[in-house]
Parts: C-alpha cells; sequence; structure tokens
C-alpha cells in the first residue's frame, strides 16, 4: 500500500482548506431548527446537511428550506438523498426551487440507498448494489442536464425521460455529493460529483454491523486510489469529505481510549481511523491534519449534538 499513499499524497499536494460540517435529522419543534441553523452558521460551520431515512426525523427537503431561509451565509444540503425513493425529473426541480431559495447555497447529496429498513417500510424493492447504483448514475445524467441546459432527453436502462423541464432554477447548479465504501460507488463519484464522500462499507444494510471489521486503514487506501484512478485530471479538483460515525471531545487520552474500546475498536491505532473522531482539542487537530495530508480529507461532518462540543476545533482550522 505505501506506494498507494505516495500517489495520494503527491496528487494532492495543494491540500484544500478545512471546512467543517453538520449533520443532523430533527429537533425538538421547528424553531428548535431555525435556532441550530443560526448557531452553526455563529460558530462558523460550513454547511448543515439534512439526513434521509424513513425514521423519526423531518421532511429533508422542507428541513433545508427551513434552514436556508433562517441564515444568510451557510449552505444547506442533504447527506444523503436516496435515490430510488425520488422520481430525478422530479428532485432536480425540487433541488433547482432550494437552490433559488438559498440563494446558491445547496450541496445536493445523492445516494444509491443502503439501509434494507428503508426500501421495506416504503415497499421499494432493495435490488442489487450495482443496480441501485446504475440507477443513481442514470438519475444524475439527468438531473444535471435539467440543471445545466433547463431540458432533458434520456433512454437508459432505468429511466426513460422525454421533453423535460426545469424552470426556473439557480444560475448555478448545485454542488454534488456522492460517496460510499466500494469502489464502484466511489468511481461513479469521482467522475461527476465534487464532493466525494469516503466511508466505511455498508453492504449489510443495517445499521446494526460491526463497525471495527474491515474497518482499517487501509481500506482508506484504496478507497482513495479507486477515486484518484477513476477521477484522472479531476482528482485535483475534488473535495473530499468524511463523516465520523463518533465525535467526541474529551479531557484526555485514557477517555479517548475508554470511548473507542466502548464502541468496539479495541485494535492499536484505532483512534487513528477516519471513522473515529475522539479526543482532546489538541489531540483533535493534528488527528484532522494528519488525515488531510494522508488521505485528503479536507471537508469534515459532525454530528448536530456535538455542534457545540466542536465548534473551538472549527475556530482553529476552518479556512486553514
Amino acid at each position: 500500500m505505501p506506494d498507494l499513499v505516495c500517489n495520494v499524497v503527491e496528487a494532492k499536494a495543494n491540500m484544500l482548506p478545512f471546512r467543517f460540517a453538520l449533520h443532523s435529522a430533527v429537533a425538538p419543534t421547528m424553531t428548535a431548527w431555525r435556532d441550530r441553523a443560526r448557531m452553526a452558521e455563529e460558530l462558523g460551520y460550513a454547511t448543515l446537511y439534512v439526513e434521509d431515512h424513513i425514521d423519526s426525523q423531518f421532511g429533508p427537503l422542507v428541513a433545508a428550506t427551513v434552514a436556508a431561509e433562517s441564515t444568510a451565509t451557510l449552505n444547506i444540503g442533504t447527506l444523503v438523498l436516496n435515490n430510488d425513493l425520488r422520481n430525478p425529473v422530479v428532485l432536480a426541480q425540487e433541488i433547482a426551487t432550494l437552490g433559488l431559495a438559498a440563494e446558491g447555497r445547496i450541496e445536493f447529496g445523492l445516494g444509491a440507498g443502503w439501509l434494507r429498513s428503508d426500501y421495506e417500510s416504503t415497499g421499494v424493492d432493495y435490488d442489487s448494489p450495482g443496480a441501485r447504483v446504475s440507477r443513481l448514475a442514470e438519475s444524475l445524467t439527468i438531473m444535471k442536464s435539467l440543471w445545466i441546459h433547463g431540458v432533458a432527453d434520456f433512454e437508459g436502462e432505468h429511466y426513460v425521460v422525454r421533453g423535460a423541464h426545469c424552470d426556473p432554477r439557480p444560475d448555478v447548479a448545485p454542488k454534488v455529493i456522492v460517496g460510499g465504501g466500494s469502489r464502484r460507488i466511489l468511481s461513479l463519484a469521482a467522475q461527476e460529483a465534487d464532493i466525494v464522500n469516503v466511508s466505511r462499507k455498508m453492504s449489510s444494510g443495517t445499521t446494526g454491523d460491526d463497525l471495527s471489521r474491515g474497518t482499517t486503514a487501509d481500506h482508506f487506501d484504496d478507497c482513495l486510489g479507486w477515486i484518484r484512478e477513476a477521477a484522472g485530471d479531476r482528482f485535483e479538483s475534488l473535495e473530499l469529505q468524511i463523516a465520523p460515525f463518533a465525535v467526541m471531545v474529551v479531557s484526555s487520552s485514557r477517555i479517548a481510549v475508554r470511548g473507542a474500546t466502548m464502541l468496539g475498536f479495541r485494535q492499536e491505532g484505532a483512534l487513528d481511523l477516519p471513522i473515529l473522531l475522539i479526543g482532546t482539542e489538541e489531540e483533535l487537530c493534528e488527528r484532522l491534519l494528519e488525515r488531510r495530508e494522508r488521505w485528503g480529507f479536507s471537508n469534515v461532518v459532525v454530528p448536530g449534538e456535538s455542534m457545540e462540543a466542536f465548534a473551538p476545533i472549527v475556530a482553529r482550522l476552518a479556512n486553514q
């Protein structure tokens, strides 16, 4: 793996500055949701992302619109919408309208779908990963045409679109986020997205799988190699994003190790894995710098409940 790592670091010699984001899904009231968005803006976060599951959460597009209307500089986005639950022509119109409401402050995350319970709840077939990724690729082609040209005609394996229109639409198409932990989805992201989210493998389709199994530094080395190979000349312009599963700002290294152990990460060096962001303020700053140097991760997404605790790190590293 050393040659692969060296290639990635060499290609990312001009590392992008840090941007920090929050992901959230619900608040006790809509007033509290507005307040959360405003606080994120005040604390220096770049983006507020809304999740998308058939669960106890707000509808993502309505929640994103409310957050956009409540802020002036904060980017608003989705991380990520499930493509299989939406028609691409209809979704393109919704995102275009959201872009107008947010005056261009949109980061649009779209995924192939992975959580089996979302499919069971809606009665949508849980197809193979290959079919879901192929459907996502076609959907992105249709939506990009609608945003850029205002029209789309498309005939593929999964969608047939004739004379579709998108008007009005923002002057600039939204930034697109695609990601995952497999070669196929990351290759698509490298070719089509502006922001590539790199994650652990989630092929089980459940949230209860063993987080520590298969989540290694080598996995992230492989992911960056796949992205670089598929992106070609685009690689230097890609923003690489990581959304750690656990984020904890603690008072000592001992507590950090204990926190990783409680999550099932007992191996040596677990705290250095990108999926974990557990440590003191100084340790977290050092680890984020190291991860950017090794993997190029400059866009870091933390859970909404960690917003205030993580704010001192945002103050130190944002835009650096």
